[in-house]
C-alpha cells in the first residue's frame, strides 16, 4: 500500500479524484469491516494523496448506511493525518445561498443509529470535541477555494447540524433548526468528525450548499432533483479546490491539535489491554507529534 499523508473523502457528486496520477486501488480491511469503497492512493504533483468515496463511487449507501469507523481507520492505516470532507448541505440562512460554499467550524450532532467512537469494550477515552475542525487546515481549506474558484461566495465558519436522514426535514424540524443557530443541514459529517479526532487527524469539511432545505417561503423546498443539480455545477470546482488543498498542505504541514488528541484523552492505560484491542489504539496513536 503506499502511504499518504493527506486524505480526501468525497460525497455526493464527488466520486473519483481528478488528476490522480499512478492511481492505485487499495482494499483495505478494518477491524470495524470494510470502507466504503476501496481508496484509491496516487499522486498529484508528486504529493501523495489517499481518496474515498463516502458513498461508495456509484452511490450506493445511504449516510445511515456508511461504514464511517472502517472508513476513518483504513486512512488511519494509510498514514493519513490530514483530512478534506466534501459534502452537500441544505442552507439554514439567508445570507447563505445555493451555491455558495462553507466551511463548517462546529456541528450539532442528531444523528441516532451510528456507531461514534473506536473505544468501549473495555478502552475508555473521551476525546475533546470542543473545536472539531483544525483552524490551521480550515484556514488552508479557505485559501483553496480563494486561489481555484475565486467566483465562490465562501463562508469560513458556520454551525453544520447533522441529521440522520435519509428524508429531508419537515417543515418544523427546519425551523427548529434555525432556531438553535444552526448555519447548514447535512447527513453525513457525524460522526466522521469525531472518529477523525480520535483518530488523531486533522480534520476540516467543505460544505457545498445545493438548496435553502424547506424552511424558506420564497424558494424551491429542497428535492433530490434540485440538489444534485446545483451539487453538480460545483463538482469541478471541487476538484480544483481539492487540488489546490493539497499542494498548500504538503507545502505547510500544519501543526494540528487533532494530531496529539489522545495525549490526556485515553483513561486505559494500554498495557492492560489484549490483542486486538492493544493494536487498534496503537493504530490510533501512530503518527503523533
Amino acid at each position: 500500500m503506499i502511504k499518504a499523508e493527506i486524505g480526501i473523502i468525497g460525497g455526493s457528486g464527488l466520486y473519483r479524484m481528478a488528476n490522480l496520477h499512478n492511481a492505485v486501488e487499495n482494499t483495505i480491511g478494518t477491524p470495524f469491516g470494510k470502507p466504503s469503497d476501496n481508496i484509491v492512493t496516487g499522486e498529484i504533483d508528486g504529493i501523495p494523496v489517499a481518496f474515498l468515496a463516502r458513498h461508495d463511487r456509484d452511490h450506493s449507501l445511504l449516510p445511515s448506511e456508511v461504514p464511517y469507523r472502517a472508513n476513518i481507520f483504513a486512512l488511519k492505516q494509510l498514514g493519513v493525518r490530514y483530512l478534506l470532507s466534501f459534502s452537500a448541505v441544505g442552507s439554514l440562512r439567508e445570507d447563505i445561498a445555493p451555491l455558495d460554499m462553507v466551511i463548517p467550524d462546529q456541528y450539532l450532532d442528531l444523528t441516532k443509529k451510528r456507531d461514534s467512537t473506536f473505544f468501549g469494550d473495555g478502552v475508555v477515552a473521551h476525546v475533546s470535541m470542543a473545536h472539531p475542525v483544525c483552524d490551521n487546515l480550515g484556514n488552508l481549506l479557505a485559501q483553496a477555494v480563494e486561489l481555484a474558484a475565486p467566483d465562490i461566495h465562501l463562508h469560513p465558519e458556520g454551525t453544520y447540524i447533522c441529521i440522520e436522514g435519509p428524508q429531508f426535514s419537515s417543515l418544523v424540524e427546519s425551523n427548529w433548526y434555525r432556531s438553535m443557530g444552526a448555519s447548514v443541514i447535512g447527513m453525513t459529517n457525524m460522526p466522521e468528525a469525531k472518529l477523525a479526532r480520535e483518530a488523531q487527524i486533522a480534520y476540516a469539511s467543505l460544505a457545498m450548499v445545493t438548496d435553502y432545505d424547506c424552511w424558506h417561503s420564497r424558494e424551491a423546498h429542497v428535492t433530490t432533483e434540485l440538489a444534485i443539480t446545483n451539487l453538480m455545477k460545483n463538482a469541478e470546482r471541487a476538484q480544483n479546490i481539492a487540488i489546490a488543498a493539497i499542494r498548500l498542505i504538503a507545502i505547510t504541514k500544519p501543526q494540528s491539535s487533532a494530531h496529539d488528541a489522545l495525549k490526556q484523552a485515553l483513561v486505559t492505560p494500554i498495557e492492560t489491554l489484549q490483542e486486538p484491542k492493544k493494536g487498534i489504539i496503537n493504530t490510533l496513536l501512530a503518527n503523533c507529534q
